[in-house]
């Protein structure tokens, strides 16, 4: 198996520098496009013969060191009682957001196993599809992130809403959090346990609370979902552990907060220069990032700075993970995600 991203993943030299890209299955392709004509995003995530197909486009298409799974991280919402719709041109939406006490009550804590068992039974057949070519990667929304989805009723810049529930209804915000903490780590859990190699959390909104309000309001539930993640991971990899991404964007203001919530990786986006982000990191972590993905329209010469420039940040140290500092954008061309890809190997190679 090409296991150069689990090395990388535990700070291991590698022959040359591993790469993926957050949403590396989507839009972008037209045989994700061709499927999404014919069925909904929620029937491929639900139907594993389907997920395994878009997850497997990507690592067919182009030299990729590893899979993800094709999920969303809404789902485990709709396991807990959301309504959960995603909208053409508008994106998703809970159609039963939560504002109150009494709505917080009522969620459940179900057993991912069962309620979410679609994403495990395609993460045990893309084992088989993948044979051993690169890792699969699992994951899910961090505790912060979708709480937010929960409240605001889908995305938002202002976050008013959740905010307000934070700090109008603290022992609200603790119940919910608490809540979300349980089943995230037990969803992580469950991916390792059908036979996720890595796992990432995605705190896609973190960057949203100020340090001092991450630190009280979110760090303990994403720490809480990390652990509850490694310690399953290492029963399930006795040897050397599931290793955990722990993925922000808008970070760059509280890295040294946001790594105390944990994780064997740290993702980092394109805000923060990567050897900055590194020094204040410390050693005793990998670092995944942290290419602009707008940096795929320039031209390839342009392309190919920018690549240099994050692997001469990187400088060879053991460790780094190369990837996007967010996911690739739908209108992206094909040609320079595959470029993109070779010129990784090429100029890293050791």
């Amino acid at each position: 198996m090409n296991d150069r991203f689990l090395k990388a993943c535990r700070r291991q030299p590698v022959d040359c520098t591993p790469v993926w890209l957050m949403r590396q299955a989507g839009r972008y392709m037209s045989e994700y496009r061709r499927l999404r004509e014919k069925h909904t995003i929620l029937e491929i995530i639900k139907t594993p013969d389907l997920a395994v197909e878009v997850t497997m486009q990507p690592v067919n298409a182009f030299d990729l060191d590893a899979a993800i799974i094709f999920a969303d991280i809404l789902p485990p919402l709709e396991a807990m009682g959301l309504s959960l719709e995603f909208i053409r041109g508008e994106g998703p939406v809970i159609h039963n957001p939560l504002r109150i006490a009494a709505d917080v009550a009522a969620l459940r804590v179900p057993d991912p196993r069962e309620s979410l068992s679609f994403t495990m039974e395609a993460i045990r057949l893309a084992r088989r599809e993948l044979d051993g070519r690169v890792p699969l990667i699992g994951f899910s929304g961090a505790p912060f992130t979708l709480a937010s989805y929960a409240i605001e009723g889908g995305a938002t810049r202002s976050f008013v809403l959740t905010k307000s529930l934070m700090y109008n209804q603290p022992e609200t915000w603790h119940e919910l959090m608490g809540k979300l903490a349980t089943m995230v780590g037990e969803y992580l859990k469950a991916q390792a346990e059908a036979g996720a190699q890595a796992l990432q959390l995605f705190d896609s909104w973190a960057g949203a609370l100020s340090p001092a309000d991450y630190r009280r309001y979110a760090l303990p539930y994403s720490r809480r979902a990390i652990q509850t993640a490694q310690t399953s991971a290492s029963s399930v990899e006795p040897s050397s552990g599931v290793p955990v991404i722990h993925f922000g964007t808008g970070t760059s203001g509280m890295l040294e907060v946001f790594k105390e919530a944990g994780g064997d990786v740290i993702g980092v986006d394109w805000r923060v220069d990567l050897a900055d982000a590194w020094r204040r990191l410390g050693d005793d972590v990998a670092v995944q990032g942290n290419l602009d993905p707008v940096a795929l329209f320039a031209p390839i010469p342009e392309l190919k700075k920018r690549v240099s420039e994050v692997l001469a940040q990187a400088d060879g140290r053991p460790g780094h993970i190369f990837n996007l500092g967010h996911g690739i954008l739908p209108q992206t061309p094909v040609e320079h995600v595959a470029a993109l890809v070779d010129m990784v190997h090429e100029m890293s190679r050791r």
